[in-house]
């Protein structure tokens, strides 16, 4: 099996990470993969915010933790998060393309040895005056609407084992 589909299957969602920060040169790999993402009519609606400063990381766990009513650690310990947003005013499409740059974000991760997660409630977060305020400092502007949270480190615990693929999944028509 070639390399690329290797990556694919054995992409999995971890959900524990070490502290140790992840080199930059990394990061940088697994953005320029985010943005070579497919888009609708090549837009590129998607914008990757990389954070591994800890006060905005934190602060951005904190808000993802009060969305869902909870208090901990949404992001598994995970020391840098690519927040994913699209511009709606720029593509119909922005959800789809958003999402396309998350998948790629976690499958780059994998190439480079690194561990995963998509975590949801970007939407939420950005929609909230806080999450607003945080674009607004980071001189982001337009009609953003968070994707997606993709959480990337050095995994802490063991890759989780494949789970079989489901009955029917696939039809053929030939």
């Amino acid at each position: 099996m070639n390399e690329t589909l290797q990556t694919i299957i054995g992409r999995r969602s971890i959900k524990k990470y070490k502290p140790d920060a992840v080199p930059k040169e990394l990061i940088e790999k697994i953005v320029e993969a985010g943005t070579y993402a497919a888009t609708g009519r090549n837009l590129q609606s998607p914008i990757i915010i990389a954070v591994t400063n800890k006060e905005l990381r934190d602060k951005l766990s904190r808000i993802n933790a009060e969305v869902m009513g909870a208090s901990g650690d949404p992001f598994y310990g995970a020391p840098c998060v690519l927040v994913v947003l699209a511009d709606r005013a720029v593509s119909h499409n922005y959800i789809y393309d958003g999402s396309l740059v998350m998948g790629n974000l976690m499958l780059a991760a994998t190439s480079l040895g690194l561990g995963s997660c998509w975590i949801h409630r970007a939407r939420e977060t950005f929609e909230l005056p806080e999450g607003k305020e945080i674009l607004k400092n980071l001189g982001i502007e337009g009609d953003f609407v968070g994707i997606g949270n993709c959480v990337v480190g050095y995994a802490d615990c063991d890759t989780p084992a494949v789970k079989p693929r489901k009955d029917n999944w696939v039809y053929y028509v030939e």
